[in-house]
């Protein structure tokens, strides 16, 4: 096991001044805390010594530490105070109970047939990457969206996030949108790419070693389903999320994997004020095709009532089953795809798991400029339609 201070250096942690400490009778008896926090995920927390938040302190204890684990921590930290890093612990986390086994899982009916945590949202190489370019192995989720045009020409000008083993999550607009030529239709799903100039797809590591992937998968979009309350000519594009239901089930391999949807509780409600997320895809759009190499992005969730302000001078009201991020200038969803995630981190008693907390709706034009972040629909407000609209 680790020491405690080799611990605090690997996260990362940079001492900061000290916070005043406050003592809540009610909560976290006997424990010091010094305020309320916000965890990464938005959950309500106190601010505590590292050690009193027994869960997280068994996870940072735990050989090997998974950099997705690393990196939940890292976004947890809360301050630092006579040498001792302080955490964001909910109430569930200083549960001082063992975690033995994962919770039981419920009888399969048609609302869970999507996979929970541990079968999806997980990153089996164990990395996590800074920079534009992923790795070949990163966000196996990643779908391009597939279109027939005139002639029987292919091409792929939207992306998506497989849920499932026959679901793919993708923008309304891409399915039903104004903007969609007359002549095209909605064909297909390819999974498990990274490079769309090569296939198989190879990549050379540090060591010179090549680490390559299958062939990319083309499967058949059986039935294309929008939002029955999405209207294509809305110019906020409220309910802009779909279901692609696919031609045949999907077996999981380590570059081709679902990303979990936000089933808990909190993770519903959640806006994501603040909260640091990823946008990926391969820059495509309904007009622009950006990138061979699936591209990723940080941008950060932003306030409501200030995206309002900025999209009302364009007379766009946006509702609460949508959200807005980025808004630095050059890092934007023109990274992604139209239609591809917003991905968002959480951690449980049994799993750290990436999920989809948005699908890429639209933006500004020039997308990336200052102050001008871009809208997303917010899944967690769609959860209940998604699990009432799937089928086995």
């Amino acid at each position: 096991m680790f020491k405690l201070p080799f611990i605090y250096l690997f996260l990362g942690i940079l001492a900061k001044s000290s916070a005043g400490q406050f003592y809540f009778p009610n909560e976290a008896a006997q424990v010091p805390n010094y305020g309320r926090c916000i965890t990464p995920n938005r959950e309500r927390a106190l601010c505590i010594h590292l050690e009193d938040c027994k869960y997280l302190y068994g996870i940072l204890t735990t050989t090997p530490l998974r950099d997705t684990d690393r990196l939940y921590l890292s976004r947890s930290q809360c301050g630092y105070t006579n040498g001792k890093v302080l955490i964001c612990c909910p109430d569930r986390y200083r549960d001082t109970s063992p975690v033995t086994q994962a919770p039981p899982r419920p009888n399969v009916t048609t609302t869970n047939l999507l996979p929970l945590p541990g079968q999806c949202g997980n990153i089996l190489s164990n990395r996590i990457y800074g920079g534009v370019k992923t790795k070949i192995d990163e966000f196996p989720w990643m779908a391009l969206i597939e279109y027939t045009k005139a002639e029987g020409k292919k091409g792929h000008h939207c992306g998506g996030s497989l849920i499932s083993t026959r679901y793919v999550v993708t923008a309304s607009h891409c399915v039903n949108g104004k903007s969609l030529p007359s002549d095209w239709r909605l064909t297909g799903v390819r999974l498990g790419e990274w490079d769309t100039a090569t296939n198989p797809d190879c990549e050379v590591d540090v060591r010179g070693m090549k680490d390559c992937a299958p062939p990319h998968l083309d499967v058949p979009v059986e039935r294309t389903i929008p939002h029955p309350d999405y209207i294509p000519s809305s110019k906020n594009q409220v309910n802009d999320i779909a279901l692609l239901r696919l031609g045949q089930q999907i077996e999981y391999t380590d570059f081709v994997r679902p990303i979990c949807l936000p089933l808990d509780t909190n993770l519903r409600a959640a806006t994501f004020d603040g909260i640091t997320m990823d946008v990926a895809g391969w820059g495509k759009t309904e007009q622009l095709s950006a990138s061979n190499l699936k591209l990723k992005a940080a941008v950060e969730g932003f306030r409501m009532e200030q995206c309002q302000q900025v999209y009302s001078s364009q007379e766009i009201l946006l509702e609460e089953t949508q959200m807005c991020a980025g808004g630095k200038e050059g890092v934007d969803s023109c990274r992604g795809d139209s239609g591809g995630p917003l991905i968002g981190l959480d951690t449980n008693k049994v799993n750290t798991y990436y999920f989809l907390a948005g699908v890429v709706s639209f933006g500004p034009t020039p997308c990336g400029l200052a102050g001008w972040p871009g809208v997303y629909t917010l899944v967690g407000k769609y959860v209940d339609w998604i699990q009432n609209t799937i089928e086995a």
